[in-house]
């Protein structure tokens, strides 16, 4: 996380792209704790880059069994939010989906990403939430039909 990043007369610094699945079963939301990148400490659903030529939809169903050993299904979108990590010289454009996962038990599968997971109530999200979390929850959500607690 060193020397800022700057701006190339070649390439301009561009926002990424990031897919998150906000996973839910029996009204509750599956959560992580980021370990060794930006955000470390904080919580955030399953999620990460979107590869060359992955439809979105591909894209949450990937990351969330590569996290969290679940397949999931009903995978819909959410919405968008801009996310700018001004103190770590990010800026991500997160694609939100929501899917279900009725079966199996979720485990750290990238101990390398993440260190901690668990099931949370809406009303008891454990802290602190990840700034992509935060935007979706707090209000800043583009498009999509909003966020709603899980049924």
């Amino acid at each position: 996380m060193g020397a800022k990043r700057r701006r190339s007369a070649v390439l301009p610094l561009r926002p990424q792209i990031g897919v998150a699945c906000l996973v839910t079963r029996d009204g509750k939301y599956l959560l992580l704790r980021r370990r060794g990148s930006h955000g470390h400490g904080s919580w955030c659903p399953p999620g990460g880059h979107l590869d060359w030529g992955e439809t979105v939809e591909t894209c949450a169903a990937r990351e969330v069994r590569e996290e969290t050993g679940l397949t999931v299904r009903d995978i819909r979108f959410l919405g968008i939010t801009n996310d700018v990590f001004e103190s770590e010289d990010r800026h991500y454009v997160t694609l939100w989906t929501t899917a279900e996962a009725p079966e199996g038990e979720p485990y750290v599968a990238a101990p390398y990403e993440m260190d901690e997971i668990g099931w949370f109530a809406p009303g008891a999200l454990p802290a602190p939430l990840f700034l992509s979390l935060r935007n979706l929850l707090g209000g800043t959500l583009q498009g999509g039909s909003g966020i709603r607690p899980p049924t």
